[in-house]
């Protein structure tokens, strides 16, 4: 039994006291959000929808902000909390997010739900009805807040405005960290502010304070989702498509588009996702918003605030990502051309030669898409250009790699991260280097600027192996469940992209995750996309703290 000391805060122990205060100041912000999406679904007139916005949000707002009362004198947090407060606290926000897709497909009359389908389109229901399954509306809430991006929607456009806004909100905020938002508001300096942050796995700081550190990180993002906006309004504009639509959708779509590309979580409010352009234009265009969420906040703020272009060619991790995306679509283009199917002018020797013209187009068309799909994969946004499920098994699987990895620790995306497979392959190295050299040798290495003595490098090296062991173990597990649950016109291939696509928060898809899944393998997915964007170690702290308590 806990100590009458440990029971000092509202009846209730320290440690539990902590935690809840905490998780309740991430419900608290959630509410915020919701209430400024009824703002959203007032201004579009979506009266059912503001409902739904209106009681999900109250909701929220009593649990939350009654733990944060509750418990207002509880201690700060140290790094035990920390991780279970990240995984709790993920967890809870993806629940709660769940409600306003729940409530709302059940608020809206089927006849008004109707309405939202686009004019002249095939099909005559609009997505929303897929979220009165609470299953379906809680898979698409975690998708959103951990920027993954597959979805269950299977149109949407013919979902109403303000559920489209609330899919991007929560990417754009789930991209810089949900805590990092609330401890950029809530929180106070201190160590307690710190051990929230590293919680999130993030662990380079601009400066000295976290909270100065997580407010500079979102001045950052908002300039630069201020500037996507623009760019891709200009992109759309001038496009065929984008010319034939009005002014306001437009902007809509530029707005969407801008945050969940630069926060790297890939939900679209298009049809085919970024294939409805058709376009190269902003394809090129999407590039670089995509690559500038790959690169770490401490890189953007040199550059932005010190002026120090230099900063970019210094960081390690940038240096490989702009060298990952160069072998990666090299690499990519030449798979897929090679691949291009029979009927379509099929790759041999005398098309190598240019005897069949046909493969011009087809050639430039398979190296277009793999440029734009591989840095939508290495980036972890999961914008789709291209029938991604049509392409070879070689092509899925060099994709799943780029999922797989992700871009740089201290961004947005998912994945191991470059600087965790930066790591295990300069340890490799060094174990390696050390057989041939005698017992006395004292051995160091260099590091991303830090000169590591032998025991540094072990830790360095076995944290990171450890991760990335733990997080390959779930990649084959699940997939090996996966394959046994889809149809037969799935393959391996496929099951291993679509689960890498899901534990890499990336959102790309062979075909797999929409709302006739099966339910294990949604159930599946969803452990997938926490566990992803948490990196695993916090869900086991979380387990082991429910299974046995927080004192060891």
């Amino acid at each position: 039994m806990p100590r009458r000391r440990d029971r000092d805060v509202a009846g209730w122990p320290r440690d539990l006291a902590t935690i809840a205060r905490d998780v309740g100041s991430l419900l608290t912000m959630e509410a915020v959000l919701m209430t400024v999406s009824v703002l959203v679904a007032a201004v579009f007139r979506e009266w059912y929808v503001a409902l739904a916005f209106a009681l999900a949000g109250g909701v929220t707002a009593a649990i939350g902000l009654g733990a944060r009362r509750a418990f207002a004198d509880a201690p700060d947090p140290r790094m035990k909390h920390g991780m279970i407060i990240a995984a709790s606290g993920w967890l809870l926000v993806a629940v709660f997010g769940a409600l306003p897709f729940f409530l709302a497909a059940h608020f809206v009359p089927p006849a008004v739900a109707v309405g939202y389908v686009p004019a002249g389109v095939a099909y005559g229901q609009s997505s929303l009805v897929y979220f009165a399954d609470p299953l379906h509306a809680l898979f698409e809430s975690m998708s959103g807040w951990t920027g993954s991006g597959l979805t269950m929607a299977v149109h949407e456009p013919s979902l109403p405005r303000s559920i489209q806004w609330w899919r991007s909100l929560i990417q754009w905020v789930g991209g810089v960290g949900v805590i990092v938002l609330t401890v950029s508001i809530l929180a106070r300096p201190g160590s307690g502010s710190y051990a929230l942050y590293r919680s999130e796995t993030r662990e380079e700081k601009i400066h000295p304070s976290v909270v100065s550190t997580v407010r500079t990180v979102w001045k950052i993002f908002v300039g630069y989702t201020l500037a996507s906006v623009l760019v891709l309004f200009a992109a759309i504009l001038t496009s065929d498509y984008g010319s034939q639509l009005p002014l306001w959708e437009v902007a809509w779509q530029a707005l969407n588009h801008a945050m969940t590309g630069l926060s790297t979580g890939g939900f679209s409010v298009t049809d085919n996702s970024i294939a409805t352009y058709d376009s190269p234009f902003i394809e090129s265009v999407l590039l670089p918003v995509m690559a500038l969420g790959a690169i770490a906040f401490p890189v953007h703020y040199a550059v932005l605030a010190d002026r120090d272009i230099r900063a970019v060619a210094s960081d390690l991790q940038t240096r490989w990502l702009f060298l990952l995306f160069l072998v990666g679509v090299v690499a990519l283009a030449v798979q897929n051309v090679v691949s291009i199917p029979a009927a379509e002018g099929a790759f041999t020797p005398a098309t190598w030669l240019g005897v069949d013209a046909l493969l011009g187009p087809l050639a430039a068309d398979a190296a277009r898409d793999s440029a734009f799909q591989w840095i939508s994969a290495l980036t972890c946004t999961g914008f789709q250009s291209a029938p991604i499920g049509r392409w070879a098994a070689g092509g899925k699987l060099l994709l799943s790699g780029a999922m797989v990895l992700g871009g740089a620790a201290g961004s947005t995306v998912g994945g191991i991260k470059i600087i965790r497979g930066y790591v295990i392959g300069r340890g490799i190295a060094w174990q390696f280097r050390r057989v041939f050299l005698p017992a006395s040798a004292v051995v160091g290495t260099r590091l991303n600027g830090r000169r590591l003595n032998r025991e540094e490098m072990e830790r360095e090296f076995s944290e990171a192996a450890i991760v990335t062991l733990l997080w390959l173990f779930v990649l084959a597990a699940s997939s090996v469940v996966l394959v046994n649950l889809v149809g037969p016109e799935f393959t391996y291939a496929d099951a291993l992209f679509e689960v890498a696509s899901a534990q890499g928060n990336v959102g790309l898809s062979t075909g797999i995750t929409g709302p006739t899944m099966h339910p294990v393998a949604e159930a599946l997915f969803l452990l997938n996309m926490w566990v992803g964007r948490l990196e695993i170690i916090p869900i086991l702290v979380f387990a082991r703290s429910v299974l046995y308590g927080l004192e060891p």
